[in-house]
């Protein structure tokens, strides 16, 4: 997309040689259950669609009503009727998704991934510990709403062109979107928890600097956002998702090129293609500090549920694995998976390419590669 001459272009062979000796760093190797023939919008066991509210909906009712017996579906219920409205476009005042990255199926694969491992959360700990039904409901609610900040609406955000251009504060806008919503499902005073735990999936805030007064409310915040984090990275079509997705959800929100002050361009990101090759040290980073240490390895709750073993990990060593051997050859033409897009707004993938093309054509001045980056993928 730019002139490489124009911006500086580090090594990234030492960053790939550690991330290759890493891949089997976040959890211990175990027999995969990943299947070879697994479906481009299915999850990492093959057998749910996360393309379709109702069948995540019953996969997640079903999980809620083992873990929790007797206890009431009806507040989800409608919150996964809520949030499909609301990413088609007919809610109420919005617009409906058209980010494509950030689209229906990433937040029911992660809305999934979270009732998976409050099931093993509940399964591992004492009585005392365990979060209940009404806690684990409203974890579960924000998380089919925890990036509702993306969705624009018709009156408030008339001057903007696509979801993309929140990027830096979508999680903020999900926040006011969840204190606005959960009255409606009867939910009023869970509004201030919810506003919190919804940060601990975006990087507005230093979720070491979150405080909440009951601890297993931190624990919801640690396991929605393992769950946003492993959910998306074991995407089957993880990959080719980043390179023509989230690049062009990055220029427009102002993180893949960022204006630092008049004439001046600061660039993270060139290309798709760029975004991948520094993908091995976010997958360093992430792996290390955020899912080992903020979030204190939850993710290993999904083996209890996995007997041992851990679909959401294996997926993501088998998707590192292939993007470190693609750029060690320098062969991009093995990323050839055409993913469907889920959207509201059925035009925005011609939309997002032609808003794209203009960003970066309106870019005059110098460009200066970023010192840092590397912004996180999610």
């Amino acid at each position: 997309m730019f002139d490489s001459k124009l911006v500086g272009q580090p090594s990234n062979d030492a960053t790939v040689r550690r991330a290759s000796s890493e891949t089997n760093s976040v959890s211990e190797t175990r027999p995969s259950i990943v299947t070879h023939d697994r479906r481009n919008d299915f999850d990492v066991t093959n057998t749910v669609q996360v393309s379709s509210s109702a069948a995540v909906r019953a996969a997640v009712q079903e999980i809620f009503s083992s873990t929790f017996p007797g206890a009431s579906f009806d507040s989800l219920w409608l919150a996964f009727y809520d949030f499909e409205r609301l990413f088609t476009g007919r809610f109420p005042g919005y617009l409906g998704c058209d980010t494509t990255y950030h689209d229906q199926q990433h937040t029911l694969d992660m809305t999934l991934a979270a009732a998976r491992l409050i099931q093993g959360y509940e399964r591992s700990v004492e009585p005392s510990d365990r979060l209940g039904p009404h806690r684990a409901q409203l974890a579960l609610i924000v998380s089919l709403f925890h990036d509702a900040g993306y969705i624009r609406h018709e009156e408030r955000d008339s001057d903007y062109r696509n979801g993309a251009e929140f990027t830096m504060y979508h999680v903020t806008r999900s926040a006011d979107f969840l204190r606005r919503y959960l009255p409606s499902l009867g939910l009023a005073k869970d509004t201030g928890v919810a506003s919190m735990i919804v940060h601990f999936t975006g990087y507005e805030l230093d979720i070491d600097n979150i405080e909440l007064d009951d601890p297993r409310d931190v624990i919801c915040g640690h396991l929605i956002g393992t769950a946003d984090l492993i959910a998306q990275m074991a995407d089957r079509c993880y990959l080719e998702k980043c390179r023509d997705r989230l690049y062009r959800e990055f220029v427009l929100g102002g993180v893949a090129v960022e204006n630092t002050r008049p004439g001046e361009y600061k660039v993270r990101y060139t290309s798709g293609e760029d975004l991948l090759k520094k993908t091995p040290f976010f997958y360093q980073q992430v792996s290390r500090d955020r899912l080992n240490l903020k979030f204190n390895r939850s993710y290993r709750y999904m083996e209890v549920v996995f007997d041992g073993r851990n679909p959401y990990i294996d997926a993501i060593r088998s998707n590192m694995t292939h993007l470190i051997r693609i750029i060690k050859s320098g062969d991009w033409s093995q990323l050839r998976r055409k993913p469907p897009y889920f959207l509201g707004v059925m035009a925005s993938a011609k939309d997002v390419e032609r808003l794209v093309k203009s960003q970066l054509s309106s870019y005059k001045g110098r460009l200066v590669e970023s010192q840092h980056p590397l912004f996180m993928p999610v």
